[in-house]
């Protein structure tokens, strides 16, 4: 899962926060709830212990909550199924899709609740706003491709800026939005549904969509914009593990082997801007410091990492007095990954930095049925989901 890849690739990384940061404010700023873990994740009491995450699945959410006032519910997706097949010998398609919620007037999406129709094999989705022209082009790349959409290894496949108005990870229901907030829906703007597809242990089709919260432009509906914050992942083998691949050079060329020349630009982009391009400091733990570009207000986060992850946590100006946690999960469990309200919103500004730091566990990869077959390997930044990502997502109104 990751925004666009011209905006997180190489010179620009740009990691960044295109608006986040800190205000002055209490020590420590604890989220609401930081996705809690459930009675069924096995790290819930040792956030050490050798059991495995209960997997890949969709999860149970609970129903959607009464539409507020003015607001309506639109239904996009996919109109038939998809059989999704990985590339360069893979296990892993990401595969984007143009869908239209008919937008014949601006509107502001205040909620979304992504239905995975098939959970075994949906990793993850991403709805990237696009604008009547990103859509032609679109349309194109559609049409140039075998099939219904079209393969986007790590963004949406289209030129230009979109925007992040909403995603779906496991153990997410409906995302509202805070009353009063949502993302601009501008008319005749299109979405393009981007699915991660896993097929480690299953394969079959799937026909994914999105319930769409919407509210109209008179409502005084004050815009929201996503900000992501990044960090390396080094992880070197388990211990007693060997195997070509616990070579980091040969690990990243089997990266750039299944997902594109771009990924491997990307690791070797997360140590230019997170570790000053030194030599890369393996590790179970890492971390990125990166300044924020525009101030604005925090009120909802979460943290994405795949199967060896352990904890994340994101901070904002660590080690100062104006220091605030703006997510802490120390018992990472992938199957609860919601986006979820900071329990008071946090103002930023341009200037302040931002630090995201994730723990991993390399011994996972024998212990998960879904990973315990696969040679071992050093493990760098990868969209495969038995490859590792370290991401802060936030929700953030701009100033």
């Amino acid at each position: 899962m990751r925004s666009t890849r011209p905006a997180l690739a190489v010179a620009a990384v740009a990691l960044l926060l295109g608006a986040a940061a800190c205000a002055a404010g209490p020590a420590v700023e604890e989220p609401a709830a930081a996705p809690a873990a459930s009675s069924a994740d096995p790290h819930s009491a040792d956030p050490h212990s050798a059991d495995p995450h209960s997997g890949h699945s969709a999860g149970s959410a609970p129903p959607p909550t009464p539409l507020r006032a003015g607001e309506r519910f639109v239904d996009v997706g996919l109109a038939q199924p998809y059989t999704p097949a990985a590339p360069s010998g893979g296990t892993d398609e990401y595969r984007c899709f143009l869908v239209d919620p008919q937008l014949t007037e601006e509107a502001y999406l205040t909620g979304s609740r992504f239905l995975p129709q098939n959970g075994a094999i949906v990793h993850h989705a991403i709805f990237y706003r696009v604008s009547p022209e990103q859509a032609k082009t679109a349309e194109r790349v559609d049409a140039e491709a075998d099939g219904e959409g079209w393969t986007c290894f790590g963004d949406s496949g289209v030129q230009g800026e979109t925007a992040w108005v909403a995603h779906w990870a496991p153990g997410a229901g409906e995302t509202l939005m805070p009353d009063g907030f949502g993302f601009a829906m501008p008319p005749g703007s299109k979405l393009i549904m981007q699915v991660h597809y896993n097929l480690l242990n299953t394969s079959g089709s799937d026909q994914s969509g999105m319930k769409m919260r919407l509210a109209p432009a008179d409502a005084g509906i004050k815009p929201l914009e996503t900000a992501l914050v990044q960090a390396p992942i080094e992880l070197p083998c388990e211990p007693g593990g060997t195997g070509p691949l616990c070579d980091r050079d040969a690990a990243i060329a089997d990266v750039a082997k299944r997902f594109g020349p771009e990924s491997a630009q990307l690791v070797d982009g997360l140590n230019q801007w997170c570790n000053g391009g030194r030599a890369p400091k393996s590790g179970t733990t890492q971390h990125c410091d990166q300044p924020v570009g525009e101030g604005g207000t925090i009120y909802m986060a979460a943290g994405h990492m795949h199967l060896l992850g352990r904890s994340i946590k994101v901070e904002l100006n660590p080690g100062t007095p104006e220091a605030r946690t703006v997510l802490d999960v120390p018992a990472y469990d992938f199957d609860n990954q919601a986006l979820v309200p900071l329990k008071q919103p946090i103002d930023v500004a341009k200037g302040d930095v931002v630090r995201v730091t994730c723990t991993h566990d390399a011994g996972l990869r024998k212990q998960l049925p879904q990973l315990r077959k696969l040679p071992s390997r050093y493990v760098v930044w990868g969209e495969g989901t038995s490859d590792e990502m370290c991401l802060g997502i936030m929700v953030m109104a701009p100033k």
